[in-house]
């Protein structure tokens, strides 16, 4: 049974009272920052209809706003880590609900900001931005008003965000069903017994040895969506055409155009993410072979024999402490301050929150603000998939750590960047491990496992941004699809991807059905392009020198200063071009190799 959280040591927990002391002191500054009545902030009410009239006045409006965001950042953070702590505790979960209210009512009260800037008309805008005064601000200023040509008169706004709220009614009713209605019912393994299917157990049996576990745990789980297809194929519709109108409202060529545009982000990137898997996707059907090779007694490979380890597991028992050595020791390629600055947040200054408690809240996560320390949760199990947890985790966090070298409105990276740092700290722990690996299952092991992650993360991803992207322009060029048409396509793409030596069978290819994503508006290629950076700069750093190291560390440190992909060349991966995906294949295609030459 899991351990009450007041009996959990300090040194287990992460040292959220360097915060607030207590709960109390959180509570006196939350007092002292916000008003019990709206207006909440009056001081900043103040500045409404006055931005445009000197650059002093933007300046002090722009410096009381941001410092506004800081301090309730701030109070939010210690609330949401004090309830992920025990959610069924009641003064953290009320301070978090408040919390969640405020900040709601910050983002209505600083509604007129944007629109108050984008109307002041470009000449003066530029003389603005050509002040000295505003020389802090200017990057930040910019990011707003490059949107203004797809920024509509206040009245239209205003129904854009009526409308807004209907909108979002497809993702609802789809997370309604996929998140609480559906029930799945019992699968049965092997020796016939019946076990719980869940969504979350679903993962878990696709790794099982057994094999009818698995089979049967896939077949129900999607059958379960193949009942309701009409419903979702309406629903995904739906919500294609939420994302058609909002791009046409605002005058974007296309859905693509309309969700990459405001970050800067080239739809070249998506469209090469693409070509360059297409290209190389003989590496991926190498693996599937080999893959069927090493899987002993089985005939035909299918989708649910993906997850299943080639070798039984090496689940020796990795004590935390040990964890946290392997981890700094594996980020040495960073240099000796990066590692320095990991072992102290580590160790001393009790970052991690490291084993599960009662009510806890499940899973792993890095979180903080500018004003904190980069905090991770986590629920350490003394298992080698915890390393790299662990390892994944740490990444967020220096990440978040150096991006707070930069002003308080430049110190968030963006999404697209979120996943490198990460994934570059995972790379690093798999070659550390690989290069001390006892014994040759346990070589084969951790081979796999990388294997598996690039393809999950890079070809797997890439397949749903094909989908994803068709689905839209049949929207945009007035196609309407049956669900029918979604499973056809949906199984095309599937024996495109995973090739002959791959059975699909009929239940495949609904799984379009039940993947939340879909409904998030090009999200999912950034798994596939943020891998494909992590392992580039990998490469850069590990077999480069000084500079290669300087490059990295300096995107670490950009947070939001220029534009993500900018960010990126800086430190010497051009995602604009194939070559950073086709260098994840190669690094692949030889993972392949060297299980090919293990297995035999």
């Amino acid at each position: 049974m899991a351990t009450e959280r007041q009996s959990v040591s300090k040194k287990n927990c992460w040292d959220v009272e360097a915060m607030y002391p207590t709960l109390a002191d959180w509570g006196k500054e939350y007092e002292l920052n916000i008003n019990s009545t709206a207006p909440r902030w009056p001081e900043i009410a103040k500045f409404k209809g006055r931005l445009a009239e000197s650059p002093e006045t933007l300046k002090q409006a722009m410096d009381l706003i941001l410092t506004t965001d800081r301090k309730l950042s701030r109070l939010y953070t210690y609330s949401h880590l004090r309830h992920d702590e025990n959610l069924t505790h009641d003064e953290h979960t009320i301070a978090y609900g408040k919390m969640m209210s405020i900040l709601n009512d910050f983002q209505e009260e600083i509604s007129w900001v944007e629109p108050e800037l984008l109307a002041i008309p470009d000449p003066q805008m530029k003389t603005l931005l050509q002040s000295p005064q505003l020389a802090e601000y200017r990057f930040h200023l910019e990011k707003i008003i490059r949107i203004k040509p797809h920024v509509l008169p206040l009245e239209q706004e205003e129904l854009l965000a009526i409308a807004g709220k209907a909108l979002q009614t497809p993702p609802k009713i789809f997370s309604a069903l996929n998140d609480a209605d559906f029930k799945f019912g019992t699968v049965f393994d092997s020796q016939g017994e019946a076990k719980e299917l869940t969504i979350g157990s679903y993962g878990v049996y696709q790794r099982d040895q057994d094999r009818t576990l698995r089979q049967n745990a896939f077949m129900k789980l999607h059958g379960k969506y193949a009942e309701y297809e009409n419903t979702f194929s309406e629903l995904l519709q739906g919500q294609m055409q939420a994302h058609w109108f909002n791009a046409r409202a605002r005058h974007y060529p296309s859905c693509l155009d309309a969700a990459l545009f405001p970050k800067n982000i080239d739809t070249a990137v998506y469209h090469a993410l693409i070509t360059a898997v297409h290209e190389q996707i003989h590496v991926l059907h190498k693996y599937m072979a080999l893959r069927k090779k090493c899987l002993k007694g089985i005939d035909q490979l299918h989708l649910y024999d993906m997850y299943v380890p080639l070798t039984s597991q090496c689940d020796v028992e990795i004590p935390y402490e040990e964890a946290e050595e392997l981890v700094i020791e594996s980020v040495a390629p960073l240099g000796k301050e990066y590692q320095s600055i990991l072992r102290d947040g580590l160790k001393n200054q009790r970052w991690v929150d490291r084993f599960e408690n009662q009510n806890k809240r499940s899973g792993a996560y890095s979180s903080g603000c500018y004003d904190s320390a980069p905090y991770i949760l986590m629920n350490y199990k003394d298992i080698l998939r915890d390393v790299f947890t662990l390892a994944h985790e740490a990444g967020h966090s220096m990440h978040s750590y150096y991006s707070k070298k930069q002003p308080y409105q430049y110190s968030d990276y963006p999404i697209f960047l979120a996943e490198v740092a990460s994934t570059f700290n995972e790379e690093l722990l798999t070659q550390l491990l690989i290069a001390r690996a006892k014994s040759k299952d346990e070589k084969i092991y951790l081979i796999t496992q990388k294997i598996d992650d690039i393809r999950t993360t890079l070809f797997r991803q890439t397949m749903f941004a094909e989908f994803e992207l068709m689905i839209h322009q049949k929207v945009e060029q007035n196609i309407p699809f049956t669900p029918k048409q979604l499973r056809e396509e949906f199984r095309k793409l599937n024996e495109f991807y995973f090739g002959s030596s791959v059975v699909i069978d009929q239940e495949a290819a609904i799984e379009w059905a039940r993947i939340p994503h879909f409904y998030y508006n090009f999200y999912v290629y950034q798994y596939a392009t943020g891998i494909s950076a992590a392992l580039a700069l990998v490469d850069r750093v590990v077999n480069g020198g000084k500079p290669e190291l300087e490059g990295y560390l300096s995107f670490l440190k950009g947070g939001s200063s220029i534009y993500p992909i900018e960010m990126l060349q800086k430190a010497g991966v051009d995602m604009r071009s194939p070559e950073p995906v086709k260098a994840a294949i190669r690094r692949f295609d030889k993972l392949v190799d060297q299980l090919d030459q293990l297995t035999r």
